[in-house]
């Protein structure tokens, strides 16, 4: 049910899951990405009207593969944006924000290096991922400090500790 009141509560998440790997190591993977995304949502200034957004939940193999197609970096990450673009959806259709892809394999490594649960370090991916789909960038030292911060405060709200508080935390 869509709280009007609630723009985060007006975007539609889908999620897709290529990679098996995510549900057999996170039953609760679903709930995971739907909490950190509308809580990235709310605090990043989601869309005053209807919009969607989808999670790709995938494996190193595909996430390197985007990564060299689009970064010029021959190497799995674990975490991708793709916005949708600034083009006007047409009349009655809802806002395209883009797709944020997780690797499965890169993402448990860091948590099990970073000793934190594969749940806390994936809604932390979603949270980033969500975030640059807002317009949100680390690229430079400012920019950084302040998505760092709203990340961290998001993650408190949602119970998980402060990610680049950790031994090796990962920028995304």
């Amino acid at each position: 049910m869509t709280d009007e009141r609630d723009p985060a509560g007006s975007v539609d998440i889908d999620l897709a899951e290529p990679s098996p790997l995510w549900r057999r190591a996170l039953p609760e993977v679903e709930r995971v990405c739907d909490r950190a995304a509308r809580a990235a949502l709310a605090a990043g200034g989601a869309p005053q009207r209807p919009a969607e957004l989808a999670i790709v939940l995938a494996g190193d193999a595909l996430l390197r593969a985007l990564n060299r197609d689009w970064r010029g970096r021959d190497a799995p990450t674990n975490v991708l944006s793709f916005a949708a673009g600034e083009d006007a959806p047409p009349p009655g259709a809802p806002l395209l924000l883009g797709d944020v892809v997780l690797a499965f394999e890169t993402a448990a490594t860091e948590a099990q290096a970073q000793g934190k649960p594969l749940a806390d370090h994936l809604a932390h991916l979603v949270v980033h991922g969500v975030l640059h789909l807002l317009g949100f960038d680390h690229e430079i030292a400012a920019e950084a400090e302040r998505m760092e911060a709203l990340e961290t405060r998001v993650l408190a709200g949602l119970g998980v500790a402060d990610p680049y508080r950790l031994p090796e935390a990962c920028h995304g």
